[in-house]
């Protein structure tokens, strides 16, 4: 009886010592991806797209008054001379 609870605990710390270079590995594995990510300057600037949203409103409306000028303009031949 003893000699199976042995068997099966020391398969138990087999898979442990497994788990644990797996997961070391994995997290080796994120932080190379993190360093390299942080070297390219994805990480720089978190705020702006947060705050771009804000200002979208503001441009839209530009272009919108913009092309609202352009169609009241008449063109050169729609001009009509009042004199």
């Amino acid at each position: 009886m003893q000699k199976q609870l042995f068997h099966i605990f020391a398969q138990l710390m087999d898979i442990l010592y497994l788990m644990i270079i797996c997961s070391v590995s994995l997290a080796v594995i994120f932080l190379i991806i993190f360093i390299i990510g942080a070297k390219n300057g994805q990480f720089e600037d978190d705020e702006s797209p947060a705050v771009r949203m804000l200002f979208d409103s503001e441009v839209q409306k530009e272009k919108d008054e913009d092309k609202k000028q352009t169609e009241d303009e008449p063109e050169g031949d729609e001009k009509i001379d009042k004199k």
